[in-house]
C-alpha cells in the first residue's frame, strides 16, 4: 500500500500484485467478516519481539547468621540477625518460537468484527496463550540490596568467657558470607512462598500482556484502520 502511494504522487500508475494468504487460525463466526491479510500482518508483529517481558518484586525478610565453636569445655557461640532486601524478576518469552504459533496449536486467533467503513475503524479480538512465567532460576538470579539491608540484633553465649566469644568467632561474619546466605535465603522464598511467588508472577502476566498490546499489537492494528476491541490471554500448563 505504501509503495502504491508513493508511485500515485510522483504521477506513475503501476499496478502491483496482490498477494493473498491463507492463515487457518483465523476463525470467523456468525455475522463477521475477516480480512486473510490481518492475520499475518499482527502475527509477523508479535514474531518480530526480541525481549522477554519482566515481572518484579520486592520484599523483605530477617535471618540470622550464627557460628559455633567451643573453646575447651565451654560451648561458644555467636549470631546476629539482619534485615535483608531483596529483588527479583519473573520473565515472560512474549514469541516461544515459529513452532508456538504454529496454526494447529491454537496459540492465536483473531476475529475481525467489522471492517473500516468510510471512514470508521474496523474491529478486531485476538485470543492468545503464551508460556508461562518463568521464576529465577538460581540465587544469582536475585538480587540482595546491601544498602539497606543492615543487622538489627546479636547475641552470643553469656557463659564465661563470653566475651572471648565474640571476640573468636564474630570475624567470621564476612559481608560476602551475609550476602551470599541473604541471596540463598530470598531464592528458596521466591520459589516457595506464595507471598512472593505470586505477586512476581501476577506482574510477569500484566506486564507481558501490556507489551503484547500497547507495543505491537495495538499499533499494527491501528496502520492497518482497525481497533482492538479485546484481548484475550491466557497462560500455558508449566511443563
Amino acid at each position: 500500500m505504501a509503495l502504491s502511494a508513493a508511485f500515485h504522487l510522483v504521477g506513475v500508475n503501476v499496478h502491483l500484485p496482490h498477494v493473498k494468504f491463507a492463515w487457518p487460525w483465523q476463525t470467523i463466526s456468525s455475522g463477521t467478516t475477516t480480512n486473510v491479510d490481518l492475520g499475518p500482518w499482527v502475527l509477523q508483529k508479535i514474531e518480530g519481539i526480541s525481549r522477554p517481558a519482566l515481572g518484579q518484586a520486592n520484599f523483605t525478610f530477617l535471618f540470622t547468621h550464627k557460628v559455633s565453636k567451643s573453646i575447651g569445655p565451654w560451648p561458644c557461640w555467636y549470631a546476629s540477625t539482619f534485615y535483608a532486601v531483596a529483588h527479583a524478576s519473573a520473565t515472560v518469552d512474549l514469541n516461544p518460537g515459529p513452532a508456538w504459533w504454529a496454526p494447529a496449536t491454537g496459540h492465536y486467533r483473531l476475529q475481525v468484527l467489522s471492517q473500516p467503513q468510510q471512514g470508521r475503524p474496523g474491529h478486531v479480538t485476538i485470543a492468545m496463550v503464551l508460556p508461562p512465567p518463568q521464576l529465577p532460576g538460581s540465587a544469582h538470579d536475585v538480587t540482595v540490596d546491601n544498602i539497606p539491608s543492615k543487622p538489627v540484633d546479636t547475641q552470643h553465649s553469656w557463659t564465661y568467657p563470653g566475651f572471648g566469644c565474640g571476640v573468636l568467632l564474630k570475624p567470621q561474619f564476612p559481608e560476602s558470607v551475609l550476602y551470599a546466605q541473604a541471596q540463598t535465603i530470598a531464592f528458596y522464598k521466591v520459589r516457595h512462598l506464595p507471598q512472593v511467588t505470586r505477586p512476581l508472577i501476577a506482574t510477569a502476566e500484566t506486564e507481558a500482556t501490556q507489551t503484547i498490546r500497547d507495543n505491537f499489537i495495538q499499533p499494527t492494528l491501528n496502520a492497518l484502520g482497525y481497533t482492538l476491541d479485546r484481548l484475550t490471554v491466557r497462560w500455558a500448563a508449566s511443563p
